[in-house]
């Protein structure tokens, strides 16, 4: 092997630290040295390629790699693949290092029956009993012209919604719940920057709107279990999400009061969808399966509960979505503003 003046200096710099953490390892890197810098055999170049990359990509004593030896170059191969258990345990040792170093440990929970948590996407302590005894038949008659604005906006949406989907309501159902999980956030969102800017409390409806959303995002995950979506339904999902959420977020920064009355009659468009879902349930149309478990555990359903249930507490929830937002929205036509009047919270 011949190297020029140059680039014996650069090994000879760089040898030492990039094949030492310790004592030991230091020797190695200078009899490496010593040994490019002599015109080390061709195998001695291909090992310092392998060796070069896994050096730069680990900071650990464990991946320090020994002096090379009189036996062949196959034989390190080998000792990997015997090693390859504690190599792969590695990983494991090290996130269990770290989570010890931050203090973050995860409690083991469990039911109320003793049985262990499944889920970590919500706790024991999330889960609720819907009121399924809310007034399902409350309807808020537009009057002025931006209620008028507001229905027939939500009226017009509904018109590619069933061209779409027909009566597949799981379908449907899973759309719905992509958008209806917005306005929400979107809500909670901007009234806590307000907060945050005017040094102000919020009278509980950061926490509300933010509640509202994480129960929609439940309905999509539970539905999710129900209908598979196909790829152009995750596409369609895509692109009607990235409208709405701008065009709601604009519409909340210009009128708070419009944006609320337009979730107001979103919530009212759902309960109806919901009802029809429960029609063909009962007609035989749309088989009535046994309920996701997600379902059971999140609305504590009975073990024997079935589609059917999930979709009369799902419509009972939207009834509570309605009417928080409708109220919502009357606070404002009163002219005052969401933190003076208590936020409805607890229903979740």
């Amino acid at each position: 092997m011949v190297m020029t003046m140059s680039s014996r200096i650069l090994v000879r710099k760089l040898a030492p630290h990039l094949l030492s953490t310790s004592t030991g390892a230091a020797a190695a890197g200078d009899a490496w040295t010593q040994a490019l810098l002599k015109g080390a055999p061709a195998r001695g170049a291909v090992v310092w390629a392998r060796v070069f990359p896994v050096r730069m990509a680990s900071t650990t004593a464990a991946a320090a790699v020994p002096a090379p030896g009189p036996g062949p170059a196959p034989a390190v191969e080998g000792a990997e693949e015997k090693s390859g258990g504690a190599a792969r345990e590695a990983p494991a040792s090290e996130k269990k290092a770290v989570t010890s170093y931050w203090g973050v440990e995860q409690r083991k929970l469990a039911k109320e029956d003793g049985t262990d948590w499944r889920w970590s996407c919500f706790r024991p302590w999330e889960t609720y009993k819907a009121d399924v005894t809310i007034d399902l038949e409350k309807h808020h008659v537009p009057t002025t012209l931006l209620d008028k604005v507001a229905y027939w906006t939500v009226k017009s949406l509904r018109i590619p919604t069933d061209i779409f989907f027909q009566r597949r309501y799981g379908c449907r159902a899973m759309m719905l719940e992509t958008v209806a999980a917005v306005p929400g956030m979107v809500g909670g969102m901007l009234l806590h920057l307000r907060s945050l800017r005017r040094f102000e409390h919020s009278g509980g409806w950061i926490r509300a709107l933010l509640e509202e959303a994480e129960n929609e995002r439940m309905h999509l995950m539970t539905f999710m279990e129900v209908a598979k979506p196909r790829w152009y339904e995750r596409a369609l999902v895509i692109a009607v999400q990235g409208v709405f959420f701008n065009a709601y977020f604009l519409g909340y920064l210009l009128s708070p009061k419009f944006a609320h009355r337009v979730t107001g009659y979103l919530e009212e468009e759902a309960i109806h969808s919901y009802t029809e879902f429960l029609k063909d349930l009962d007609a035989g149309k749309i088989d009535n399966v046994p309920a996701p478990a997600i379902a059971i555990d999140y609305w504590r359903l009975p073990p024997d509960a079935t589609l059917k249930d999930v979709v009369t507490v799902v419509r009972a929830d939207e009834a509570h979505h309605r009417d928080v937002n409708h109220f919502a929205s009357d606070i404002h036509y009163q002219g005052m503003e969401l933190k003076e009047t208590p936020a409805p919270l607890d229903y979740h």
